[in-house]
């Protein structure tokens, strides 16, 4: 149980979450955007059978 309690309070450990949320964050839109294109591209070429 102390751990636990450690583990959420520790303000340290939040500070570096935060950068990992944002390098995450910017890890999912790059990964949308390169979809979308993908879509696109197969949706061109009519390789694309299922739409959203």
């Amino acid at each position: 149980m102390e751990a636990a309690i450690t583990g959420f309070s520790d303000t340290e450990k939040a500070k570096s979450t935060g950068s990992d949320i944002k390098v995450m964050h910017a890890k999912i839109g790059q990964l949308t955007l390169e979809n979308d294109i993908l879509e696109g591209a197969l949706s061109t070429v009519g390789l694309l059978s299922v739409k959203r």
